[in-house]
């Protein structure tokens, strides 16, 4: 299976810096509208600064590397994908808990173009993402997200069904 040499290439990003190469694991589970199930596991790494910064918040982010499981009855597909995600994060304002927006557009790759009748058309893929999500516990170490996520290979080849997911995960954040 192509996936397993691509696995390698994307920790290969977690360990081309001198900052910690990895700070959060996130594990996730969700459904596309059509019942396909999805298991998420994901590595993050923070990008390390904020990038604006006002009274009551700041603009951030993270890269993310994941590897997914799609399943339908007896019908599967395994993707690896990678995206920066940018993160609107809300000061606490004495609640322990940080709420905050994202969205981030990435890459993806399927094992199969196919999974119960809808046709992905090709490998590549395109991930969209837009999600909320609230921080919470020591520096906001423990993270519980709702997303929704949208994958298609953009119109490069045809048809270009695309695939619907939502999904619920949890991130910890980790000291290495």
């Amino acid at each position: 299976m192509r996936l397993r040499y691509l696995l390698p290439l994307i920790m290969l990003f977690f360990t081309s810096t001198e900052s910690p190469a990895l700070e959060g694991i996130s594990l996730g589970v969700g459904r596309s509208r059509d019942d396909i199930d999805i298991y998420h596991l994901g590595f993050q790494k923070q990008f390390g600064r904020n990038l604006i910064e006002w009274k009551t918040g700041h603009l951030s982010g993270y890269h993310e590397a994941s590897i997914n499981h799609w399943r339908h009855e007896k019908e599967s597909v395994q993707q690896v994908a990678y995206s920066p995600v940018f993160t609107c994060g809300f000061d606490d304002f004495g609640s322990g808990m940080f709420p905050y927006l994202e969205g981030g557009i990435g890459v993806s790759y399927i094992s199969e173009k196919e999974i119960k009748g809808r046709d992905m058309s090709s490998h590549f893929q395109f991930e969209d993402r837009m999600g909320v999500g609230v921080k919470m516990g020591r520096d906001g170490r423990h993270n519980l997200n709702f997303r929704y996520l949208h994958y298609s290979n953009a119109g490069i080849k045809q048809p270009n069904e695309g695939i619907d997911i939502f999904m619920l995960s949890y991130t910890i954040s980790i000291d290495l």
